[in-house]
């Protein structure tokens, strides 16, 4: 709210600045204030045509029309320096109203004309090769400029034309862990658009431009969150090209993320953190000094690439690693994985074949003195065709009481990764009746990504200070899993993914490394591969 209020104030003082402005060009100040036709008036004042003025009206592309428009605004009252410039795009109202209160300052005419007919005289001289008026005309050139601001507007423009880009349209992308290997490997770098389910607009105002959320995981000075959490914009998104569908892989902001602790070799969510802690308890183990945790806004969230597996209004259970939706199996991706320990019984296992048929050896999950390979169907027959002294046997996960969503150990303390649920994925609109056995799946969601005040007393449910039996979901939620079932952190671990959570679809890989490293060479094959339909 606070930033909206400053929006409209900006939007009153940028009219009321520009009253005087228009009087000294010889149009009445009124107009100023009139929506739209201080738009038209403001174009044609720089040199623009009128129609120029549309522009402000499409998102994005009018940030930029904005920050021209002011610029050429104090050009035409002979304001060309460099900071002049940068003061007119910060807060335009300062120097319009300082030029408005200003007798010494005078209204030129329309700068970008001036400009024109300068280069057009400029032309001129040069196909006649008249050196006097050459000289003449570069030494009244009032707008040269010199190499080192040529350049410095040149770079600050790229930077911040890349990071409207990155923000609002395209991000790249690359996969950092193995929990989609087999259709997304560590090394993949992907491009990610942000328009087909729909623009979300900046949350965290003040960031520093190309970074998402933080220079360094190390200790050093850079080790640091990357921009400030105030002031802030309140969540919005742009209509969508298309909605998110079963099976499709999806970009967006770790729900559990909000607040972490960083390590260099990884992140923990806070949940996370007290269940880890919780074992050093239970095994009389001294504790950890506690570190530091660091709040972060939704969207400075790490980003997480996962495949949505489950929709709004949807009914989700798994039953031996197989997913059925509304009580119907559903059709694995090609290379989902499960984990395998494999033994030769008459000897050392050939690690070079498994190699040779796309096996990754660095991850394989070490349990109870075995290493368990992550094997897509294909994989596996052929894993299997090695011979007769070949035995494979599939990885059974544990019950870890609390670990699994919705990390209830005395309700649910018997589901595994493999064997969950049934569960419901809340729609937006929907509404539910609030009990002891199901307030574990949407305590978070009512509390913490819906904004309520929720307390429960003596079995009763209160909500914002009111007693009540139901609840109404105020967004849609989605269901995201990683193709490799027996390694991947997911919606089996930390639940629902918010519908304001959702950054963006894949859509190609533009590069892609062996293991996420150059060193080790570049997977030629898979460059501009689809990443939406594998």
């Amino acid at each position: 709210m606070s930033v909206l209020i400053f929006l409209i104030v900006l939007y009153i003082l940028l009219g009321l600045s520009m009253m005087k402005l228009f009087e000294k060009a010889g149009i009445p100040g009124w107009k100023a204030l009139v929506p739209g036709l201080a738009a038209v008036e403001w174009c044609k004042m720089v040199g623009r045509k009128p129609w120029f003025a549309a522009w402000l009206l499409f998102p994005i592309v009018n940030l930029f029309i904005y920050a021209g428009l002011c610029i050429d605004m104090v050009r035409s009252f002979g304001k060309h320096s460099f900071w002049q410039a940068v003061i007119s795009v910060i807060y335009a109202p300062i120097p319009f109203f300082l030029i408005g209160q200003n007798p010494k300052d005078k209204y030129e005419g329309p700068v970008l004309e001036r400009e024109r007919i300068y280069h057009r005289h400029y032309h001129e001289a040069q196909e006649r090769k008249d050196k006097v008026a050459l000289r003449k005309l570069e030494a009244e050139n009032p707008f040269q400029k010199s190499q080192l601001r040529e350049w410095t507007e040149a770079i600050i423009f790229a930077v911040f034309a890349a990071a409207f880009i990155r923000m609002f349209l395209i991000e790249a992308y690359v996969i950092p862990t193995s929990s989609m290997e087999g259709t997304l490997k560590v090394g993949d770098y992907l491009f990610v658009s942000k328009a087909h389910y729909g623009i979300r607009t900046p949350m965290t105002v003040l960031q520093f431009p190309l970074v998402h959320n933080r220079f360094s995981t190390g200790s050093g000075l850079l080790a640091r969150e990357s921009y400030f959490t105030k002031p802030s914009l309140p969540y919005w998104r742009l209509p969508a090209i298309e909605g998110i569908d079963h099976n499709e892989p999806v970009v967006f902001n770790f729900p559990a993320g909000d607040s972490v602790i960083i390590f260099p070799d990884r992140t923990y969510d806070i949940y996370q953190w007290r269940r880890i802690m919780d074992s050093f308890r239970g095994a009389d183990q001294p504790l950890p000094p506690s570190p530091k945790v660091v709040a972060r806004p939704l969207d400075k969230k790490d980003h997480y690439i996962k495949r949505c597996i489950g929709l709004p209004g949807d009914s989700l259970q798994i039953r031996g690693g197989q997913v059925y939706i509304n009580g119907k199996a559903v059709q694995n991706p090609e290379h989902l994985q499960f984990a395998y320990h494999i033994r030769n019984t008459t000897g050392n296992l050939n690690l070079k074949k498994l190699e040779e048929i796309g096996v990754s050896l660095k991850d394989a999950i070490p349990k109870a003195n075995r290493l368990y390979y992550n094997l897509d169907a294909t994989q596996l027959e052929k894993v299997k065709a090695f011979g007769p002294d070949i035995t494979i046997e599939r990885y059974q996960p544990e019950s870890l009481p609390g670990s699994i969503f919705p990390n209830d150990a005395t309700r649910y303390g018997n589901w595994t990764v493999d064997d969950f649920g049934p569960i419901y994925i809340p729609k937006k609109g929907a509404t539910i009746t609030l009990t002891e056995d199901n307030l574990p799946f949407f305590d978070r969601i009512i509390r913490v990504y819906e904004n309520n005040d929720m307390v429960v007393r003596n079995g009763k449910f209160f909500i914002n200070n009111v007693e009540t039996t139901t609840y109404t979901f105020k967004q849609d939620y989605y269901w995201m899993m990683g193709d490799n079932r027996h390694n991947s952190e997911d919606s089996r671990i930390w639940g629902y993914v918010p519908a304001d959570h959702v950054v963006g679809k894949p859509l190609f890989i533009w590069f892609s490394t062996k293991n996420g490293n150059l060193r080790e060479g570049i997977n030629w094959n898979r460059i501009f591969r689809s990443a939406s339909r594998m």
